[in-house]
């Protein structure tokens, strides 16, 4: 293993892989990435927070080991960040220096990474309670949090995924995501290190460079299956692996199906957020249902309540507020302790603000957001994703995203924002009817070209709104 399962997040030697890491059209061997972050590290010693420019690159990935092995706290900092978001994650965050590559303009000082060089010096076992990075929320309600995610908690969190998913050194992950936040780096990045597996990253999550990876574990976002199953042979071409993964937003139920069919593997889904990392997830020998992200992982628990507070039953159709809580939890916001205070509540749950249904077998659905995704019209509380579902279900829609906006007469009513070919808004309208109950119809269609979403893929509905 290449991370050590003592310390959490310390590196150690092990035996050599060849072809650790395949990244930016180069490939690292255990050696080579031990080496150069054991140079970087020497180098970056006594330093408290460093920024890295998370590009899919070597040096990237030079630039977070060495960090790791130097217990100093990594801020991942989007390569696409606008002058504002970059100012406020420079001055919120406190970084005193970029490793490697820094954006044009930037006050911070530069520490080169020379991905060349090679030292095997050992260096002293950091806590592992010490932080080791600090991720920045999308900010969709104010300026982006810093999420604080301990060494102790990123270890747990992947050693979790590493039983449910039966993920070991054997395995082959194939990847094309960011690097900046919890899905692309810390499970994309440092669960093979930590595992011991080989990691193949695309660049750009194509169909194709999916197929031509000869991987045995794919992690991809709703909009990469959809990009897949509208290419056939790419994603045929996967039926000879082991796990396909999807996270950081919901699977539509027609685009799950389509991937089963084609592949012949039943897509895992799995659910978390940047302060939690994964906490629910359907497992490898295990059920896997559309719709449904699957079980607490080793070590969390769960619960749903209700806006009185009261504890919502598992019956698989009553929502409530999630929360949860276990190992692999942040340790609070940076610079916010009244945010870090309004997260949890006072028997120690943190409050994800996501609002789901819990079967008897304890399988979870994720309905979505409190705040965007539960709508009440009506007199009636309605999950957006049901809605978002059965119109996905009809042939003149490719994507979907449903909203509720002001209404004088019903509080909210339903809408649908609809990016399709031929689109008939009363036949729309009409199929919901004819699949849920009437009330969860909605009210209006609005079809446009594109779905505003994030570097992940998830829609981003504020913007709807």
């Amino acid at each position: 293993m290449l991370l050590s399962s003592l310390n959490p997040l310390a590196v150690a030697r092990g035996d050599d892989l060849p072809d650790a890491v395949r990244i930016d059209g180069r490939t690292l061997s255990r050696s080579d990435v031990l080496g150069a972050a054991g140079a970087l590290a020497r180098r970056i010693a006594g330093a408290r927070r460093v920024a890295v420019l998370a590009t899919p690159s070597v040096s990237t990935v030079v630039a977070v080991v060495g960090s790791l092995l130097a217990g100093v706290t990594v801020v991942p900092v989007p390569p696409d960040s606008g002058p504002a978001e970059l100012d406020h994650i420079l001055a919120d965050s406190g970084a005193q220096a970029w490793l490697g590559a820094a954006p044009e303009g930037s006050p911070l000082p530069v520490v080169p990474v020379r991905v060349n060089a090679r030292d095997w010096h050992g260096h002293p076992e950091p806590d592992p309670a010490s932080i080791a990075f600090v991720l920045y929320t999308s900010g969709t309600t104010g300026a982006p949090k810093g999420v604080l995610l301990s060494r102790r908690a990123i270890a747990a969190g992947l050693d979790a995924l590493a039983q449910a998913w039966q993920w070991t050194s054997k395995d082959t992950l194939v990847h094309g995501l960011p690097l900046f936040h919890v899905h692309g780096l810390i499970l994309g990045l440092l669960g093979p290190l930590r595992v011991g597996s080989r990691l193949v990253h695309t660049g750009k999550p194509t169909p194709r460079a999916y197929a031509e990876a000869g991987g045995t574990l794919y992690f991809g976002v709703p909009t990469v299956w959809s990009r897949v199953t509208e290419d056939e042979e790419s994603a045929r071409a996967l039926s000879g692996a082991r796990l396909l993964v999807s996270g950081s937003a919901p699977l539509p139920v027609p685009v799950f199906e389509r991937l089963a069919a084609l592949t012949g593997l039943t897509p895992v889904e799995r659910y978390g957020m940047s302060e939690t990392m994964i906490t629910l997830s359907t497992r490898a020998d295990g059920e896997r249902r559309p719709g449904w992200v699957g079980q607490p992982v080793e070590g969390v628990q769960t619960r749903i309540v209700g806006e009185d507070g009261v504890p919502v039953p598992h019956d698989g159709e009553s929502i409530g507020g999630l929360q949860v809580r276990g190992p692999m939890l942040f340790d609070g916001y940076l610079n916010r302790p009244d945010a870090t205070a309004e997260s949890w509540t006072e028997d120690g749950w943190f409050v994800t603000g996501d609002v789901a249904a819990i079967d008897p077998e304890g399988f979870h659905r994720i309905v979505g957001r409190a705040s965007t995704d539960l709508i009440k019209s009506g007199g009636y509380r309605i999950g957006a994703g049901e809605v978002e579902t059965s119109l996905l279900g009809h042939p003149s829609v490719r994507e979907v995203a449903v909203v509720g906006v002001p209404d004088d007469d019903l509080g909210q009513r339903i809408v649908a924002f609809v990016v399709g070919d031929g689109v008939d808004p009363d036949a729309l309208i009409a199929h919901v009817a004819s699949e849920l109950s009437v009330h969860k119809r909605p009210r209006e269609i609005r079809v446009v070209d594109a779905l505003p979403r994030n570097a992940m893929g998830k829609v981003q509905k504020k913007l709807l709104l």
